[in-house]
């Protein structure tokens, strides 16, 4: 019998999840896509990278000087890991370089420039110079680095000048200094519509200004990132916001794990810096490009050059809710599963706006993950608790990134009167769930949400996430006993119709596995995640291969499992789409289970299934649940998006081998925009069969 626990049957977290990054590199280098949308995967691939130096390289960095040797199934130790990470990405560094050199020069073509100050002319100079003493130096830090002055703190993501001067008077007398770049000033100043140059072009230009008395030798760009992640122990007796927010200040602090340099950066400026930042050689990286590739965000969204990004697709409201019919009484007819952005997410918006609203509403319950700024659902849910609701929100103070944002929120909801839940103790609340009471002839009537995605309106328009609502009673019933269960004491936590990690959700996943490996070449397995971690779910998975069940995944970003492997896992496929949208539900479909099709808030790793608050959603209406196996099977044909991942963790874009292509985000799009003309040309007939239809005919 194999040995499913062989390493050599598990790819790296940390390298599969390198592979997934390459991907959205290799979409900058699509020439089919618009130039826009080339640089923005560039932003993409830049902020992406930065997250995974503040938070993977940094925990790996931890365990290893701790001594710690911890591995996954791979059993790469950390020092092997850190090794494979470091070889990879300075190996990528000349791809990203060759892929922004040759956006911005077809750029040029199209009017719009990134110049450096030397290659502008002396008019724009000027403009230059005036744009630095009115804008720059009354907020820009010059420091001196000496035996009297030290080297300064450098915030996480600290972006600026190092600069080697010499003593106008005596030639001699050398000195070092750092000059920061304050994150309130644009990384590029635009001199006129679509030509930019980078401020700190602008600033070695007026270095002497910033040290009177000094002449410049030499200068070079520098970005440091810090270990972001955050350890806060939680104790009953402390003050969970307060601790927080000693969290973020520490987050500021953490150790420095990177350092990126520019071009013009020898060897005697690198030295200088890293003896006061002591920055392991192999973590300095030397970019012959623009550091803190997110800024490319700023040349991305020049409106004026809108026609160089993907044509906008506006999301629709479909029936029911394209028309003024009352939500609540819609919800009492038919569930309604709404797949964003090419459904609106607007219905959701409303859902809360409405309750908060209704008279005859006497309690809205609700879990916040990431909900944005200016979040139109926290306002509404404000309003709701000052006009006199029960407002009940679980908010989740430690969603990574997000926790100022959500502190600032949750604050805000208490002052309103609504009764705020800070976290569980040991867990993270991920569940995306809402439930509203109502009176109704005289009786309580509920109804519910539950999500695979955050309450962000404005991610909701980028990001593919699933939507259900429904009144049915054996739904509503359990939420009522999950909100219990976040707002009191439990030690069960069981659901009956819903299912819930930490204890519920992965033994319902291998349970279901196991029911389609014992139908053998009759089962069948489609299950959509973001990650697929997991060692129980893969061997599970494994086992079912070997039983003859057909297996697709689609995993967009890190994927443990080897599909394709002799005598383990050949019934197997895995694919991630890259595309427009960023993918990110979680919906299962088993072929032999009584009701086939799930969607879920967690992904298929152990943090979700084990150290978290999840929901797994079992959807049983007949409509509801055919739409999910068309999206389903409608991604696994996928030609144009997909890349396929082979068993020795790389990944190949798939082939059209001259079939028609079949573009899932663009196929959606063009559907949804059918249905919703169909619907305001009020033809029944059309709507209903395109609606049956939905993307069979695909």
């Amino acid at each position: 019998m194999l040995n499913l626990k062989n390493p050599n049957l598990y790819n790296n977290r940390e390298l599969s999840w390198l592979q997934f990054n390459t991907r959205v590199l290799r979409q900058a280098q699509d020439e089919s896509l618009p130039l826009l949308e080339r640089l923005k995967f560039l932003a993409i691939y830049g902020t992406n990278l930065d997250e995974f130096y503040m938070i993977r390289v940094a925990g790996l960095k931890k365990l290893f000087t701790a001594g710690i040797i911890v591995s996954g199934a791979d059993k790469l130790t950390p020092l092997q890991q850190l090794r494979e990470i470091r070889k990879y990405l300075h190996q990528e560094q000349q791809v990203l370089e060759f892929s922004m050199h040759d956006i911005l020069k077809k750029l040029e073509h199209e009017g719009m420039r990134v110049k450096l100050y030397d290659q502008v002319s002396q008019i724009e100079k000027n403009q230059l110079n005036r744009f630095f003493k009115e804008q720059i130096y009354p907020v820009i830090i010059p420091i001196a680095v000496d035996a009297t002055h030290p080297f300064p703190h450098l915030n996480n993501l600290s972006f600026g000048l190092i600069v080697k001067l010499y003593d106008s008077d005596d030639m001699s007398i050398e000195r070092f200094g750092i000059i920061r770049v304050p994150r309130v000033l644009s990384r590029f100043i635009e001199i006129s519509n679509g030509t930019y140059v980078p401020i700190e072009s602008v600033i070695s230009k007026n270095v002497e200004g910033l040290f009177p008395g000094y002449v410049l030798i030499k200068c070079a760009a520098f970005r440091v990132t810090r270990n972001a992640d955050m350890e806060i122990e939680e104790e009953e007796a402390d003050d969970f916001m307060e601790l927080l927010e000693e969290g973020l200040k520490l987050r500021r602090k953490g150790e420095l794990v990177r350092l990126e340099v520019g071009a013009s950066a020898d060897e005697e400026i690198i030295n200088f810096f890293n003896r006061h930042a002591n920055i392991y050689k192999d973590d300095i990286f030397k970019s012959h490009t623009f550091l803190n590739l997110s800024s490319l965000w700023q040349i991305v969204s020049n409106k004026s050059f809108a026609h160089l990004l993907p044509a906008p697709f506006q999301p629709k409201n479909l029936p029911p809710f394209d028309a003024s019919e009352n939500m609540f009484a819609a919800l009492e007819k038919q569930d309604v599963l709404m797949y964003h952005p090419f459904e609106s997410f607007d219905p959701v918006v409303q859902l809360i706006q409405v309750a908060s609203k209704d008279p005859d509403v006497v309690s809205i319950k609700m879990t916040l993950y990431r909900s944005g700024t200016n979040s139109p659902i926290v306002q509404a849910l404000m309003s709701a608790s000052e006009s006199g609701k029960q407002v009940t929100v679980m908010v989740e103070l430690k969603a990574r990134f997000d926790e100022e944002n959500n502190l600032i929120w949750a604050k805000a909801l208490e002052k309103s009167g609504a009764h705020v839940i800070y976290g569980i103790k040991g867990f993270k609340v991920h569940a995306k769930s809402t439930l509203i009471t109502r009176r109704k002839n005289g009786k309580l009537k509920q109804y519910a949400h539950l999500g695979t995605g955050n309450y962000n309106p404005a991610t909701s328009k980028i990001y593919t996430d699933f939507s259900y609502m429904t009144s049915k009673d054996e739904i509503t019933n359990d939420l009522t006993r999950f909100f219990h269960f976040l707002t009191g004491f439990s030690k069960k936590g069981k659901l009956n119709e819903l299912y819930m990690a930490p204890s519920q959700i992965k033994p319902k996943i291998l349970s279901l596995i196991q029911n389609e490996m014992r139908k053998g070449s009759e089962g069948q397995i489609i299950a959509k995640v973001n990650s697929l971690v997991d060692d129980d779910v893969i061997r599970a998975l494994y086992k079912a291969s070997q039983a003859g069940v057909q297996i697709d995944l689609i995993v967009r970003g890190i994927c443990c499992l080897k599909p394709g492997v002799e005598g383990v896992s050949e019934n197997i496929r895995v694919i991630s789409i890259i595309g427009k949208y960023l993918e990110h539900p979680r919906a299962f479909y088993f072929k032999n289970d009584a009701a086939q099709v799930y969607i879920s808030s967690a992904d298929w790793m152990p943090r979700n299934l084990v150290r978290r608050i999840e929901l797994l959603t079992a959807i049983k209406d007949d409509a509801a649940r055919e739409k999910i196996i068309q999206i389903l099977k409608l991604q696994c044909a996928d030609n144009v998006l997909s890349y396929e991942l082979q068993n020795d963790g790389t990944y190949i874009k798939r082939k059209k081998d001259n079939d028609k292509s079949v573009n899932s985000h663009k196929l959606l799009e063009d559907f949804v925009n059918r249905v919703s003309k169909a619907t305001k040309n009020e033809n029944a007939a059309s709507i209903s069969e395109l609606t049956s239809k939905l993307f069979i005919e695909n």
